[in-house]
C-alpha cells in the first residue's frame, strides 16, 4: 500500500506531465494551423498554376511571329503593333500601367534601319577570254540567307573594291595593336572577325583591356575611320540591327564559304591565320586580291522612337508593396532584312510565357505581397537600349529591386537553363524549389561573371549591381541553324515547355513575392 507521503511525491510530477502535454498539444495546434494556411495558399496558388495552359502560349507565340509585325523590330509600326495587341491582354485582365502618363509604354529615342531588297554579296573571277589574249570576268553570287545577309545598318547603294583582311579590325594603341598597320583601306572593302582575340570566360581581366574594341559598332566605325567603303562582316549569317548607320559606307554578314574563298590561293588559310592572331595577339592583315561587290538597298530612320512595355501587378502589403520584383524579356525581334524574321524562339516564346504567369497572378486567389512589374523590353536586339533607358529612368527605385528574373529564348527545347544563379542562390532557390516540388524539368545553372559586351537585357541590371537571372531553353537539335534569321517560326517551339515554364515561374516568383530576401538568403544553400 502506498503511503500519504509517497502520494504527495507524486502529485507534482503528474502536474508536471500535464503541464508538458498542454503544451505540446498548443504548439501541436499552431503548427497545424500554420501547415493548413500554407496548405490553404497552396491549394489556390495550385489552382491558378493549373489555369495555365500549353496551347493559348503556343497560339501568342504564332500570333506574335506572324507576317502582320513585321519581324517586331523597335521603331517600326509591326513592333508598336505587336505592343498594342500584348497591352490588350495585360488591360483586359486587370493589370496596372507602369509607363509614361498612365499607360502602359515608356518612350525612348530608337533611330532603326529598313532593309528594302535581298542586295548583293558577289566574288568577280577572272576568266580567260580564248586567244584574244584578253582578259574577261565572271560572277560568283552568294546565298542569301545560307552564306550572307545585308547589314542590319548598312547604307544604300553598292560597291565593287578589292578585299584587304583585317583580322578583328581594330586599332588600340594603349594595347600595341593595330589591324590596319601596314595595310591601305582607302576605298577598299575589308573582311572582318567578329569580338576580339581574347576570350572573356578564359581570360577575363585582360579581356576587360580589349572590351571597348568587341562591340560591333566601334568596328564599323575604325572601318569607315581608315577610309573603307565596305564590309565583310564574318559573324554568322545571321540578321543583325546592332550597329551604327554611316551614310554611304555598306555592310553584309557573311558566312565561313565566303572567308574561304577570300582566303583561297593565298598561301594560307583561314585556321592558321585567326588562330595566329589569337595566340601572339598581333595582327595578321593582307590584301587579298580577291574583288567583291557589295550591294544593299536601304531606308535609315534618324527619328525613330521605341518603347518599353510595363504592366505592374501591386503588391498587397502596405510597406513590401514599395518593393518591386521585375519579370523581364524583349518583346523586339530583327525585323525583315526583307524576308520576315518571325522571331518566334527569340523572344516570342517570353512574351508569351510572361502573359502567362501575369494572368495567372491576375486569376489566383493569394496576391503578391511586393509590386511584380512585367518589362517587357524593346531594343533588345539593336543594342539592349530599352532596359538600359529604363535603368536611367527607372519607374520604381532601383534600391527597392529586389530582382530581375529575365527570360531570352525559352520555347525551343526542353531543358531549362538559368545564368547566375550560383551568384544569386537566394534568387534562384525559390525557382528551383518551384521546379522540384511541381515541374520535374531539367533544370541548371551556373556563376556569370558579366564581363563581355552586354547581350542580354540581365547584363545591364547586373551592371547596376541589381541581382538578375536569365532563363533561357535547349535541346533541340536540328540540322540548320535558327538564330536571327527566317527559320526561327513556330515549328521549333515546344508548347509543353511554355507552359512548365510559366508554372515554374508562377510558384517561384509568387514565393520570392512574398519571403523576405533575408530570410531566403538565410535559407538558401548554394545552387548546385
Amino acid at each position: 500500500m502506498t503511503s500519504q507521503r509517497s502520494k504527495n511525491y507524486q502529485l507534482p510530477s503528474i502536474f508536471l506531465l500535464f503541464l508538458i502535454l498542454c503544451i505540446s498539444l498548443f504548439l501541436a495546434s499552431g503548427q497545424l494551423s500554420a501547415q493548413n494556411q500554407r496548405s490553404g495558399e497552396e491549394t489556390k496558388l495550385l489552382k491558378a498554376f493549373h489555369q495555365i495552359s500549353s496551347q493559348p502560349l503556343y497560339d501568342w507565340v504564332k500570333e506574335l511571329s506572324s507576317e502582320k509585325y513585321q519581324g517586331r523590330l523597335t521603331g517600326t509600326e509591326g513592333f508598336d503593333q505587336a505592343a498594342r495587341w500584348v497591352i490588350s491582354f495585360l488591360s483586359s485582365w486587370g493589370l496596372q500601367p507602369a509607363g509614361d502618363q498612365g499607360t502602359f509604354l515608356q518612350a525612348f529615342p530608337n533611330p532603326y534601319t529598313l532593309v528594302l531588297d535581298r542586295g548583293e554579296v558577289s566574288l568577280h573571277l577572272p576568266v580567260a577570254a580564248g586567244n584574244k589574249k584578253k582578259s574577261a570576268e565572271i560572277k560568283k553570287y552568294y546565298r542569301y540567307e545560307d552564306e550572307y545577309f545585308p547589314g542590319g545598318t548598312s547604307a544604300s547603294g553598292e560597291v565593287t573594291a578589292e578585299v584587304i583582311y583585317v583580322g578583328f579590325g581594330i586599332t588600340a594603341p594603349e594595347l600595341g595593336y593595330d589591324d590596319y598597320q601596314g595595310v591601305d583601306v582607302r576605298g577598299k572593302i575589308v573582311l572582318m572577325e567578329s569580338e576580339v582575340p581574347v576570350s572573356p570566360d578564359k581570360n577575363p581581366e585582360t579581356f576587360k583591356k580589349w572590351r571597348p574594341y568587341s562591340f560591333h559598332q566601334y568596328k564599323l566605325q575604325n572601318a569607315a575611320a581608315h577610309g573603307a567603303k565596305g564590309l565583310l562582316y564574318y559573324y554568322g549569317p545571321i540578321v543583325n540591327p546592332n550597329n551604327d548607320y554611316i551614310e554611304g559606307f555598306l555592310y553584309s554578314h557573311v558566312g565561313r564559304s565566303v572567308v574561304d574563298d577570300i582566303f583561297a590561293g593565298s598561301g594560307q588559310t583561314y585556321e592558321e591565320t585567326a588562330a595566329a592572331i589569337r595566340k601572339s595577339l598581333k595582327p595578321r592583315s593582307f590584301a587579298t586580291g580577291k574583288i567583291f561587290t557589295i550591294k544593299n538597298k536601304t531606308e535609315y530612320h534618324p527619328e525613330g522612337l521605341g518603347y518599353n512595355l510595363l504592366a505592374k501587378v501591386e503588391g498587397q502589403d502596405p510597406v513590401l508593396k514599395d518593393e518591386v520584383i521585375i519579370i523581364g524579356g524583349h518583346l523586339d525581334h530583327v525585323g525583315s532584312c526583307p524576308d520576315l524574321m518571325p522571331g518566334a524562339d527569340d523572344n516570342a516564346s517570353a512574351v508569351a510565357v510572361m502573359m502567362g504567369v501575369a494572368q495567372a497572378m491576375m486569376k489566383s486567389e493569394v496576391k503578391p505581397k511586393r509590386t511584380v512589374l512585367f518589362a517587357f523590353f524593346g531594343a533588345e536586339e539593336q543594342g539592349v537600349k530599352g532596359s538600359e533607358f529604363y535603368l536611367e529612368h527607372p519607374v520604381f527605385d532601383l534600391n527597392k529591386t529586389i530582382g530581375l528574373i529575365n527570360l531570352d529564348g525559352v520555347g525551343s527545347g526542353d531543358r531549362i537553363f538559368v545564368l547566375a544563379g550560383k551568384n544569386f542562390p537566394w534568387l534562384y532557390a525559390p525557382l528551383d524549389r518551384a521546379n522540384s516540388s511541381y515541374i520535374h524539368r531539367q533544370l541548371g545553372t551556373n556563376y556569370w561573371s558579366n564581363v563581355a559586351r552586354p547581350r542580354l537585357d540581365a547584363a545591364r541590371f547586373l551592371d547596376k549591381n541589381i541581382p538578375s537571372l536569365s532563363f533561357s531553353v535547349s535541346g533541340l537539335e536540328l540540322p540548320y541553324p535558327t538564330y536571327h534569321n527566317t527559320r526561327d517560326n513556330p515549328s521549333i517551339i515546344n508548347p509543353e515547355i511554355l507552359e512548365d515554364l510559366a508554372r515554374l515561374l508562377f510558384m517561384g516568383v509568387m514565393e520570392l513575392a512574398t519571403v523576405s530576401p533575408e530570410k531566403l538568403k538565410a535559407e538558401a544553400s548554394p545552387a548546385s
